[in-house]
This record gives structure tokens, C-alpha cells and sequence, in this order.
């Protein structure tokens, strides 16, 4: 079989169970409310609308803050749909019909590579939409600017949808690495939501600890991004980040050296 006959048999493949829309509606849910919540919280801080004497907030960089929760808190969810295109063949013992009908297992795995990268771009596009369009809504009645008539705010929304792509990338390269879904997944969950964040607060009182906590892969995708609602109000000159195209860099080395170990140690070993 082709790459290109085994690629359009991986997007029917996943594009034929609910997996895909279920997890991109939970995307919505969660990047939109979050959007939202901060959107009027930190809307009504920049506006001075809020009450209380607490001085407001700089209207410079919010709207960018805002709009980049959808990679800040959402890249959960291309890194998540990225395993599952592989972990779940090995579940529900699909993997050697597959590899029957087309006997080139490295073939396969650059199909669900170019699979898992549609899937990034699908997402991102939900997630940008997702967090933009609740964080504007609450930035206009506020009468702040939304930015939108930026070529910044375009370009941002750019690395946005190229983040995603790396994160499914990476999950690919995570599920091909580790064949139990239910191990990969929890090990997923417990990085992202656990290791990475309390490592990276940890380095704003450690002194030296953040030349090393820019290089995690969710410091190099707030990187790559350009902006995080989690380093707002920090001043630059103050925080230790890598340039946009250093956390693309970082971003796209930890997917290749997933995906490299995934096809060496366990993606030719049998499967039966």
C-alpha cells in the first residue's frame, strides 16, 4: 500500500469513531469557560470596572494573553487525540490488520504522523476560536481593543495552530513510544497537569532552575506562542523564556526524538 493509500486509510480510520468530536467539544467547553472566566475578570481589571481600589490592569498584551489560553491550558487536547491515534490500535487489537495490509511499518507511522498533524490543525483551529471568541466578546463590552486588526494577533494565532500540530506530533511519538493507552494517557495527564507546572513555578524561587524550565515542552510551546496568561504581568526582562522560534525548535525536537525511540524500541516489535 501507498503512503498516500495508507494516509487516506488512517483519516478514515480515526475520523470514523467519536473519539476525534467528543474530545474537541470537551476543548471547547474547557478553553472557552476558562477564556471566558479570564475574560471577564481581567477585562474588568484593565477597564477599571471592577470593584474595590485595586489599581486596573495594563491593556497592553491582554488580548494576547486571552487569546493564547486556547495553547496555555488547551494543548492537553492535541497531545491527548495524538496518542490515542495510536495507543488505540494496540487496545482494541487493530494494529495487525493494519500492518497485514501494508507491511511497512515506518510507512504506517509517518501516515498517522500526517493524521495526527490534521488533527492539530482541526483542533487548533476549535481551541483559537474557542478561547478568542468569549475573550473578545468580554474585551469589547469593556471598550478595550481586541486586537484584531493586528498583523501580530494573525501571526500569534499562526504559531497557535503550528503549537498544536507539535503537540499531536508529540502525542503520536508518546503513543508509539508507550503501548498501553491507559499508562500513556495517565502519564500525559500527570506531566502536564502536575510535573511541568509545579517544576516551572518552582523556578520563580529557585535561583537558576529557569534556564532549564524553558526548555519543557509547555515553556517552549508558551514560547513559541508569544504569549501566556500564565506570564502575564511579569516583566519580560525579568523572565527567562526562549524566543518564539527556539520553543518551535524545542517543541519540534521533543516530537522527532518521540517518534525516532517509538519506531526504534516498540513500533517494530510484534504486536501479537
Amino acid at each position: 500500500m501507498s503512503l498516500t493509500a495508507a494516509t487516506r486509510a488512517e483519516t478514515t480510520k480515526q475520523f470514523s469513531t467519536s473519539v476525534w468530536w467528543i474530545l474537541a467539544i470537551v476543548l471547547v467547553a474547557y478553553v472557552g469557560f476558562t477564556a471566558a472566566v479570564l475574560g471577564l475578570v481581567l477585562g474588568g481589571a484593565a477597564s477599571g470596572s471592577l470593584p474595590g481600589d485595586a489599581p486596573p490592569l495594563p491593556e497592553e498584551g491582554l488580548s494576547a494573553a486571552l487569546y493564547s489560553v486556547a495553547t496555555a491550558v488547551g494543548y492537553v487536547f492535541p497531545l491527548l487525540i495524538g496518542t490515542l491515534v495510536v495507543t488505540a490500535e494496540f487496545r482494541h487489537k487493530t494494529l495487525t490488520p493494519t500492518f497485514l495490509a501494508t507491511p511497512q511499518r515506518g510507512r504506517v507511522l509517518v501516515a498517522k504522523l500526517a493524521v495526527g498533524a490534521l488533527l492539530g490543525i482541526l483542533f487548533g483551529v476549535v481551541g483559537i476560536v474557542a478561547s478568542a471568541g468569549p475573550a473578545a466578546a468580554f474585551l469589547a463590552s469593556f471598550g478595550l481593543d481586541t486586537d484584531f486588526t493586528s498583523v501580530e494577533t494573525w501571526a500569534m494565532f499562526g504559531r497557535m495552530l503550528l503549537a498544536y500540530v507539535l503537540w499531536a506530533l508529540i502525542g503520536v511519538g508518546i503513543g508509539a513510544l508507550v503501548r498501553n493507552q491507559v499508562g500513556a494517557i495517565v502519564g500525559v495527564l500527570v506531566f502536564t497537569q502536575f510535573v511541568e507546572p509545579i517544576g516551572r513555578a518552582a523556578s520563580g524561587f529557585v535561583d537558576g532552575l529557569a534556564s532549564f524550565t524553558q526548555y519543557l515542552p509547555g515553556a517552549a510551546s508558551d514560547a513559541l506562542v508569544g504569549a501566556s496568561v500564565f506570564t502575564m504581568g511579569i516583566p519580560e526582562g525579568s523572565m527567562t523564556q526562549l524566543e518564539w522560534w527556539q520553543g518551535g525548535l524545542v517543541l519540534l525536537g521533543y516530537a522527532v526524538v518521540l517518534v525516532v525511540l517509538g519506531h526504534v524500541v516498540s513500533w517494530r516489535r510484534d504486536v501479537s
